[in-house]
Parts: C-alpha cells; sequence; structure tokens
C-alpha cells in the first residue's frame, strides 16, 4: 500500500504540474506560430511588391535611361525637332544592328560639342554614320565619335562645300573599305589621323589618298605609328626637291600625288635603296621616319594606286552597313526590339506619372524641413520606429530559436530511438523476471494454507533448496534481479549512513564540492523509492528473503504506516481476517480466484 499511495502522490503531483506546463507550452508555442506565420506573410507580400516595383522598373527602366541621355544632348542647347529626329534615328539602329539605343542618344552628345551648327536632322545623320562605323569596323562609339570629330575640324572645308550629310556618309564608307582593304580597324585608323593631323589636308592631299597611304603603312605598324611617318614625310617633302634636284609640286605649288613622288624616287636611286642611298634620302628629308615610310610605299606603287582608286570611288555608306549587318546578332535585335517597345511604352507612361513622382518628393522636402522645424516629434517618431524594428527583431529570434530547437530535435532522433530501444530491451526483460514471480506469487496465494508447511518442508530438504538455488543462478534473468538488488543495496547504505558520509567530507574543500554533487544524486535515487519498493515486494515473495525498510526513506517521510507484522501474504494467507489501510479495506478470507489475479496485476502493473 506504500507504494500504491506514492503512486497517487505522484500522479496527483503530475496532475498539478502539468496543466500549468501545458498552458505555457501552448501559449509558446502559439507565440511562435503566430511570429512564423507573420512572417511569412511579410515574405509574401514583399516578393509581391519587390515583383511589382521590378515589372515596373523593367518597362520604365528603358525609357528613363533614354530620357537620361536625352537630356544630356538638350543642355547642349539642341531643338526639340532635332531630339526627335534623333531618337527615331536611334530606335531603328537599334533595332536593325542590335545596338543600345540609349548609347546611340547619348554618343551624339561628343558630335554635338565637336561639330557646330549641326540642323535639319544632321545631328542625327551624323551619330548613326558614327554608330555604324563602329560596329562595321570592331570600335567602340566613343573612339569613333572622337574620330568624327577630329576628320571634321581637319576637312570641315570639303565637308562644306559638299554638304555635311553627304560628307559623313563618304567618309564613313571609304574608312569602312580602307579596314576591309587593309590590315587595319577602326580604332587604328583613328589613331593614324589624329598622329598626322591637318598636315595632309594642309599640302592638299585628298581624303581617299591619305587614307591609302596610312592603310597600306598599317600593314607593318600600328597607326599612330603610320601617323607619324607619313607626317614626318610631308614635313620634309619641300626641303627634299631641293637637296635631289626633283620637283614634288605642280604649277600651283600643291604636292603631286604621292604615287608620281616615289616613281621620281625610284628613277633616281631604283626600286630598292642600299645604305648610301638611304643616308642621301636621310639628308633630304631630315628624318629616319621619312625614308622608312620611302622604302615601303616603293615596294608596291602600282598596288597603292589601285587602292588610291578604289577609296576615291566611295561615295556611300553602303560598305559599312553591309559589314555591320553581318556582324549583327538575331538575338540582341530581338532583345533590342523588345527593348524598343518598351522604351516607346515608357514614352508615353512617363509623362503621367512624373507629376505623381514630382508631387511624392515634394512632399519629402516638406517632410524633411519638419524635421529641423519639430525636432522633439522627429524624436519620438524615430523612436517609435526604432522600437517596432526592435519588436520585429525580438520575434525573429524567436522565430530562428523556434526552428533550431525543431532542428536540434531532427538531429537527436537517432539517439533517442537508440535510448528507446535500450529501454524496452531492459524493460522486456523486467516484465519477464515479474511475470516469473507472479506466477510464483500467484502458486504461493493459491496454495494458501499450506504455505507454512511448505516453507517447512524446504528448510528441512537442504539438498533440494541448494538443487533449486543452482538452477535459479543459471537462469539469465536471475542476474539482472541480483544486479538490481545490489543497486538498491548500494543506494540504501547510501541513504542509511548519509549524516556520517556527509560530516566526514564536509571537513576538506574537496569534500564540499564532492558532497554537492553526491547530494543531487540521492535526491534523484531517492525520488525513484516507489520503483525499489516495489522490487523488493516482489523479491520478499521467495521464501527466506525480507527486507527491513524501517530506515529507508520514503517519499511520504514523517507518515506513519499500518502494516502489520508479516506483510500483506500473511494477511491475505491467514483465511479469514481483514485489514484497512486507510481508505483500502482488504479482505483475505478466501484466495484469490482468476478475476482478482487480473485485477491485482492490473494495480500492481500501474
Amino acid at each position: 500500500m506504500q507504494s500504491l499511495e506514492k503512486l497517487f502522490f505522484a500522479v496527483g503531483l503530475k496532475d498539478q504540474v502539468s496543466s500549468p506546463i501545458g498552458k505555457i507550452d501552448k501559449a509558446i508555442g502559439g507565440m511562435k506560430r503566430n511570429a512564423v506565420e507573420g512572417f511569412t506573410k511579410i515574405a509574401g507580400g514583399s516578393a509581391g511588391l519587390y515583383a511589382t516595383g521590378m515589372a515596373l522598373e523593367s518597362i520604365l527602366g528603358p525609357a528613363k535611361a533614354m530620357d537620361r541621355a536625352i537630356g544630356e544632348v538638350k543642355s547642349l542647347g539642341v531643338a526639340d525637332k532635332e531630339i526627335k529626329a534623333l531618337t527615331e534615328t536611334a530606335l531603328q539602329f537599334s533595332i536593325k544592328y542590335g545596338e543600345s539605343a540609349t548609347d546611340f542618344v547619348r554618343s551624339s552628345y561628343d558630335i554635338q560639342s565637336a561639330i557646330a551648327g549641326l540642323n535639319n536632322g544632321e545631328l542625327a545623320k551624323f551619330t548613326e554614320a558614327s554608330n555604324l562605323l563602329a560596329k562595321a569596323t570592331k570600335a567602340d562609339a566613343g573612339t569613333i565619335t572622337s574620330y568624327m570629330g577630329t576628320m571634321y575640324g581637319i576637312f570641315s572645308a570639303q565637308a562644306n562645300a559638299i554638304g555635311k550629310d553627304n560628307w559623313v556618309q563618304q567618309l564613313t564608307g571609304q574608312t569602312a573599305t580602307a579596314v576591309q582593304m587593309f590590315k587595319t580597324d577602326g580604332q587604328n585608323m583613328s589613331a593614324a589621323f589624329t598622329s598626322l593631323g591637318a598636315d595632309g589636308q594642309a599640302a592638299g592631299i585628298q581624303l581617299s589618298e591619305q587614307m591609302a597611304v596610312l592603310g597600306t603603312l598599317q600593314a607593318t605598324m600600328s597607326g599612330s605609328e603610320a601617323g607619324t611617318k607619313y607626317r614626318a614625310f610631308l614635313t620634309g617633302v619641300g626641303n627634299a626637291q631641293d637637296k635631289l634636284g626633283l620637283s614634288f609640286t605642280d604649277s600651283h605649288g600643291r604636292m603631286l600625288p604621292m604615287v608620281q613622288i616615289l616613281k621620281q624616287l625610284q628613277g633616281q636611286f631604283g626600286d630598292t635603296l642600299d645604305v648610301a642611298e638611304s643616308d642621301a634620302l636621310k639628308k633630304a628629308f631630315g628624318s629616319d621616319q621619312a625614308v622608312g615610310m620611302i622604302k615601303l610605299l616603293m615596294k608596291d606603287t602600282g598596288g597603292l594606286a589601285n587602292n588610291i582608286n578604289a577609296l576615291g570611288k566611295v561615295t556611300g555608306m553602303e560598305k559599312a552597313q553591309l559589314m555591320a549587318k553581318s556582324m549583327a546578332d538575331p538575338f540582341e535585335q530581338m532583345g533590342a526590339a523588345v527593348t524598343a517597345v518598351k522604351i516607346g511604352l515608357g514614352q508615353v507612361l512617363l509623362p503621367a506619372i512624373t507629376p505623381v513622382i514630382q508631387a511624392m518628393t515634394e512632399g519629402g522636402a516638406t517632410v524633411t524641413r519638419w524635421t529641423h522645424l519639430f525636432p522633439n516629434l522627429t524624436k519620438v517618431v524615430g523612436f517609435a520606429a526604432l522600437g517596432i524594428m526592435g519588436v520585429v527583431a525580438a520575434f525573429s529570434m524567436f522565430a530562428i530559436v523556434g526552428g533550431m530547437a525543431q532542428l536540434a530535435a531532427v538531429g537527436m532522433t537517432p539517439a533517442v530511438w537508440l535510448l528507446s530501444a535500450s529501454w524496452g530491451f531492459f524493460k522486456t526483460a523486467l516484465l519477464w523476471s515479474k511475470g516469473a514471480l507472479l506466477a510464483t506469487h500467484m502458486q504461493m496465494v493459491l496454495m494458501g494454507p499450506t504455505m507454512a508447511a511448505m516453507k517447512l518442508g524446504m528448510f528441512s530438504a537442504a539438498g533440494s533448496v541448494w538443487s533449486f538455488t543452482a538452477a535459479l543462478l543459471a537462469n539469465p534473468m536471475t542476474w539482472v534481479v541480483i544486479g538490481v538488488v545490489a543497486l538498491i543495496a548500494a543506494v540504501a547504505g547510501l541513504i542509511i549512513y548519509w549524516d556520517e558520509l556527509k560530516a566526514a567530507f564536509m571537513d576538506s574543500s574537496w569534500g564540499k564540492g564532492l558532497m554537492n554533487i553526491v547530494s543531487s544524486m540521492v535526491g534523484w535515487f531517492t525520488s525513484l523509492g516507489g520503483v525499489f519498493d516495489w522490487v523488493m515486494d516482489k523479491l520478499e515473495v521467495i521464501p527466506g528473503i525480507e527486507f527491513d525498510r524501517t530506515e529507508v526513506p520514503a517519499l511520504e517521510s514523517g507518515r506513519t504506516l499500518n502494516v502489520p507484522s508479516g506483510g500483506l501474504q500473511q494477511q491475505l494467507g491467514g483465511g479469514g481476517s481483514s485489514t484497512n489501510y486507510g481508505d483500502v479495506h482488504i479482505s483475505g478470507g478466501s484466495a484469490m480466484g482468476p478475476a482478482e489475479l487480473e485485477e491485482w496485476q492490473a494495480m500492481e502493473g500501474a
């Protein structure tokens, strides 16, 4: 009955504690669940808002970039009609060649800065020619734009004479043809003319001839070096004709074409120059660079003449268009077409959206002014915002901790399975032993009045007892029971002599620490009193085994139990007697039947 009362006490204690703990757990779980749901909704809403913003940016972004580029060109004082023509040309060019319409418009800024007086759509045509030449000669738009400005500065008189529109188309076509004809590109051709400067134009040399000479030289040198050598030749040609006794100018004092000058030199020195002839040319022209150019060009004067004639026949930019078209990527063209559509949509939508944006900007300026006029209110609003962010951060950490706990639980699952398996094995062994003891107990109860006679017979037959003991020790479960008994004895001894041990160890500092640890262990073992009592009850069924429990601390210490001597077994087997245990009344008038045994087993199991 002592075990039964401890069971009732444990169950009551569990009921008293489980309810508050359950409520706390439920509250914490709900709190975590609400936090997770809240952040899930925030994430979903933020993702939708972000997607909407990205979609709007995808539609309006190209138009905004185009407007910024147009704004840059407008800052130079370009008229609106020129801007409109430029924009239309940019969109058509981008679709046709797969290039950026925004970069097209932006490149017109340098052209407008370098070439004054562009009107009637000339800015759009110059920009188109520059970007077309850049595409055809694999150069960047900035380099070719600068090239166009440089060339116009050199040949402005010719451009104005034939018309700027016609001149730029001719320049574009000739440059593209020269790049295709010679081992060069747009960037090197630009560097060559930059190094040459206006010396060729001052000497009255046609553009086609200058381009052919520079292109031929670039077969063995860079564009800038070719321009330097050509400039050195033009600088010394006047003195050279006097020293060599030759005439390199016509009746009007203009320099003869390059092929005629080379033929005169060949007539005097031959097709090749030896060391002495090279020194004579150096003294005449005044530099090694001029001599180096002459040597290269004298090798093929016929080819040079053909190239000059071919370049002179180019008047349009068809060659550049063909070269650019062959390098256009269909996928880039499709992308440019989509961008052009977005620019068109954006240019229609932006005028309607711009007033709203401007109103919001003005509102922001007003709020900024309020922050200076009302600093205290600004401080309150700022602290409120920080408080909200703090709460959000706290719940974020709460959700993170909850997630980490769930992950930890998942990680501990294998360990829990192993522990459960070990406990199940031990529990099965214990139940097996319990079943064997219960069977013995049933036999003893059924025997009833003959129990005392059996005890006397067993004590008198010592040999039989030793035989039974040997058979019992041969059973593996017996050793489990023995181990449990040894554990009980060790714990009981520790509890009984606890005061003496504590007094002995408390005299030293290390003993105090050890006793604190042992004290916590003793408290834990004491809580297992109900289990130990159950084991001792079962062992006492074996004849000759009894335990004195008067000194063992119980869970309900201080309570006096009304247990008759001899234990429950003697009372049940006494025949006809009855005993009261608190509110429980047990009558031992007759042996237990199957129903009573089943009830008793259920009670013990509980």
